[in-house]
């Protein structure tokens, strides 16, 4: 479900700012202080990622006051001060400069709180005057928190919340649409964002029931907490002005801090495999697959990406020229090259995504993306198994590594892929990505007999 809206690009735009403005005032302010401006610039990037991620700097959403936004640029001021300072000691060329840090920290702080104030207030007026920027919500239940809530979307417009019904299977009203069995259709065929959930008035199966479906088709899920005793590890409690909102942790590839981490690992590393391997091993193959059989060197394959985005896989072709590309590959396919049958053996033919990594549409390290045709089969199969799409697809992944690759013969065989992809992508961290990279290598060494 495509929901046509743009907030997810907000983050990483104010992030890119924020980075081009470090970059661009700090060579002005320590001149002639002995410094490397390559090696400070390196540094002073890195810090302000890992600061930023410390500090939650990013972490502000449409129902953040502006004391709160004002707490996080003091707090990511002082902490990275701190680094910036630390600098100097280890570089022993340099000469340190209170004064020049304390004007370059100041200026590039009052240049950040101008910017994010205007962008704040601006985006807030831009709601209001052209209605865009929204989000469609409904809640489930008709308790008092639950109206307390509808009142906060009414009355404050500028959080940007279109309040379009409540339902409820335990009271009756005017006000209320339906029961919950019609919230699914309902949400589906009014484009919802967002569910937020009284749960005084559902049952634990219910909850899993709304929660599967919100993975599935992108929304996300909210809870109205009726008593302190719900809190837990799994919930971060956010408030629209003094009322308690719980939402369930997303997954740390959804903070734009780890995606700038993950993205500058994906670039390097990929900058790496193009210019070490694939620039001598691209025309040994092109040779060997050319003297075999008729055809292009490179197989292009639509495959569904992040999102569902529709991108274009890249891999050494290891088959004859056939009709069948939406088949996958079984044992002694019949339309498997001799060089073909080498190449997937050791994975060698799937080195050209790295140029998918490179343009964006694919990471090193994630879910395998998978056929069209198996999304279809899928989707609506196997529990989960859209929350895939939550990422860019992989190079490689956790499942692969784990044995569950090559032909689908039945349905476990999809469901433990999933399992691994959901885990990969719920418990994600920088050693996971280096350990499953490594994992592979071995495996293109050792070959898999699941590799055909």
């Amino acid at each position: 479900m495509n929901k046509g809206r743009y907030s997810k690009y907000i983050k990483p735009i104010s992030i890119l700012l924020d980075i081009i403005l470090i970059l661009l005032l700090f060579p002005y302010f320590f001149k002639g202080l002995g410094i490397n401006n390559i090696h400070f610039g390196i540094f002073l990037f890195f810090s302000w990622i890992i600061v930023s991620f410390s500090t939650k700097f990013y972490e502000v959403f449409r129902f953040t006051t502006p004391v709160e936004i004002l707490t996080k640029i003091v707090k990511q001021a002082i902490f990275f001060s701190l680094v910036v300072i630390a600098f100097f000691p280890f570089y022993k060329k340099s000469i340190f400069s209170g004064k020049a840090i304390s004007i370059y920290i100041l200026v590039l702080f009052l240049i950040i709180i101008i910017i994010k104030t205007l962008f704040f207030y601006y985006l807030k007026k831009y709601r209001l005057s052209t209605g865009n920027n929204y989000r469609n919500v409904v809640i489930v239940g008709f308790t008092d928190e639950a109206i307390n809530l509808k009142n906060i979307f009414d009355e404050r417009d500028d959080y940007g919340y279109r309040f379009k019904g409540f339902f409820s299977d335990k009271k009756k009203n005017e006000k209320i649409i339906g029961k919950t069995n019609l919230l699914y259709t309902f949400c589906i065929e009014n484009n919802i964002d967002e569910i937020y959930c009284s749960l005084n008035e559902i049952s634990n199966n219910q909850m899993k029931e709304l929660v599967e479906f919100s993975d599935a088709n992108k929304i996300e899920i909210k809870f109205i907490p009726d008593s302190t005793d719900v809190f837990s590890k799994n919930f971060r409690t956010n408030y629209y002005e003094l009322f308690p909102v719980l939402t369930l942790q997303k997954t740390p590839l959804h903070n734009p801090t780890i995606q700038l981490i993950k993205r500058t690992f994906d670039v390097v590393f990929s900058i790496l495999i193009v210019v070490g391997v694939l620039s001598w091993l691209t025309p040994l193959l092109a040779i060997l697959i050319k003297l075999e059989s008729k055809g292009p060197v490179f197989f292009k394959q639509s495959r569904p990406g992040i999102n569902e985005e529709e991108f274009s896989c890249y891999k050494f072709r290891s088959m004859k020229l056939n009709g069948t590309s939406e088949t996958e590959a079984s044992k002694n396919d019949p339309r498997v090259t001799k060089i073909g049958r080498f190449i997937r053996k050791t994975s060698i033919d799937e080195i050209p995504q790295f140029f998918n990594v490179l343009k964006g549409e694919m990471s090193v390290v994630g879910p395998r993306p998978h056929l069209w045709s198996q999304n279809v089969a899928y989707g609506n199969k196997v529990k989960k198994y859209m929350v895939r799409h939550y990422v860019k697809p992989g190079v490689t992944g956790l499942a692969q590594v784990k044995g569950f690759r090559g032909e689908i013969e039945t349905d476990d065989d999809m469901i433990n892929r999933i399992k691994f992809d959901v885990f990969y992508i719920e418990n994600w961290s920088f050693i996971m990505d280096i350990k499953i990279i490594i994992q592979t290598v071995v495996n293109i060494f050792k070959g898999d007999d699941k590799a055909y």
